[in-house]
């Protein structure tokens, strides 16, 4: 199964033009979406202004050099490893989870794309891409729900408890594991038995409510995130901080009470 293109078991019955037709409907919801979330939240244009502001109260200019440094750190700490959320299981769970995304919607465009013609051969690679990414994505999805939200982890509320938020990390993990099992039962070749179908069927509805919901869910903040973590660097290296004071340069007393147990509560 890991080394068999899904797509292209499933060109058979389903022209590739119709699945490529859907992936570029996908990228237009995404950029509808998150157009409509930056108008209506107004995310950028908070940025712009905050930028402005910071430079007047900025006490160094930085020269073209330090802004490339500061920003290639950012994408090396900042982004790519998630390092704001520090070495814990909440960003082990997180790097799996977008690393895992990243492989599954490359190798899904790859695949569709390049690999669903008649006659088409697909480098065992790309299946391989895309179930391991599928799978890294439920296992760090399902940790990252089951066990790590604010809301179980530090508020004792129930694992179960859905709200518009969850929006996003749910169609996440429902796209991903429809897909595998599709791609499973499709291998099985199930003669007389439309199990794969049903999968399939999920596995596409799964990803309308993923791709659809930009607007509704946290989708948009993965476009945000990184700027907002550019825009924090930049502000600490030219010494504006955002317009807020610097760190007091005294020693941190907190009491024999932050011993009493590991700090959770957000």
């Amino acid at each position: 199964m890991i080394s068999t293109n899904p797509f292209l078991t499933l060109a058979d019955t389903v022209p590739p033009f119709l699945m490529q037709s859907f992936v570029i409907l996908m990228g237009l919801l995404i950029l509808v979406g998150t157009v409509m979330d930056i108008i209506h939240k107004k995310n950028v244009k908070y940025f712009f202004n905050n930028a402005k502001k910071a430079k007047l109260s900025a006490t160094k200019t930085l020269s073209t050099g330090e802004r490339i440094s500061v920003i290639s750190k950012t994408i090396a700490s900042d982004i790519a490893t998630t390092s704001e959320l520090g070495a814990g299981k909440r960003r082990v769970a997180h790097v799996m989870g977008m690393y895992g995304t990243i492989l599954f919607w490359v190798g899904s465009v790859v695949m569709i794309f390049f690999y669903t013609s008649p006659g088409s051969t697909t480098p065992t690679v790309w299946p391989m891409i895309w179930h391991i990414g599928a799978a890294l994505t439920v296992l760090g999805g399902s940790w990252f729900w089951f066990f790590l939200r604010v809301d179980v982890y530090s508020e004792a509320q129930p694992w179960f408890r859905v709200i518009k938020a969850d929006l996003f990390v749910l169609a996440l993990i429902a796209s991903s594991l429809f897909g595998l099992i599709w791609s499973y039962l499709q291998s099985l070749n199930l003669v007389g038995r439309y199990d794969d179908m049903v999968f399939l069927a999920l596995f596409i509805a799964a990803n309308l409510v993923l791709f659809g919901g930009v607007y509704w869910s946290k989708f948009a903040h993965m476009f945000y995130k990184p700027g907002a973590a550019l825009q924090k660097n930049l502000a600490e290296a030219d010494g504006s901080r955002d317009n807020l004071p610097p760190e007091a340069d005294a020693p941190e007393q907190f009491g024999l009470g932050i011993k009493r147990e590991e700090p959770k509560h957000y």
